[in-house]
């Protein structure tokens, strides 16, 4: 891939000190492996993803739900300002190669839907996991830390590129 890699971090805009943790780790190891990282540019899970990028000199991209690009948090680097609600989801998932959630709410769900359908690598950090009613797996891998997380979301970028 000649241009940087682009993984999407979603979760949601709160979380307790764990979740927030992983977050700020996923950030740090995508940004320590030259991976640029895409978030909703908000608090919470986005923010903690922000910080840990940012901590190591890493690339943020926000896209952002409002018009204002003062509502992105102080570690975005680059902010796209939508001014489309919560419609922005799926701007955040197509935006990346990968996607890596940590956590999250309804919100979080409809950005796995949106990368599944578009056939996006999905990995899950203490987040949903889903299967349909026959059982099968809808192909979210399910990470234990934040480590698993990055690797698998890179392995899928890699193997996307081949």
């Amino acid at each position: 891939m000649s241009r940087v890699v682009q993984v999407s971090v979603i979760g949601a805009a709160t979380g307790d000190d764990e979740l927030l943790g992983h977050a700020e780790s996923v950030g740090r190891l995508l940004a320590e492996s030259g991976a640029a990282v895409v978030c909703g540019g908000g608090s919470g899970v986005m923010e903690a993803a922000s910080r840990g990028a940012r901590s190591v000199g890493g690339t943020v991209i926000g896209v952002l739900r409002g018009e204002e690009a003062r509502e992105a948090n102080e570690f975005v680097t680059h902010v796209v300002a939508t001014g489309t609600g919560h419609a922005r989801n799926l701007a955040v998932v197509a935006s990346g190669d990968a996607v890596i959630a940590v956590g999250g709410e309804w919100g979080t769900l409809s950005e796995i839907a949106f990368a599944r359908k578009l056939g996006k690598t999905v990995v899950a950090l203490d987040s949903w996991t889903l299967r349909n009613r026959a059982g099968s797996d809808l192909g979210i891998d399910d990470a234990g830390t934040p480590e698993q997380a990055v690797e698998a979301a890179m392995r899928g970028v890699r193997s996307s590129a081949s």
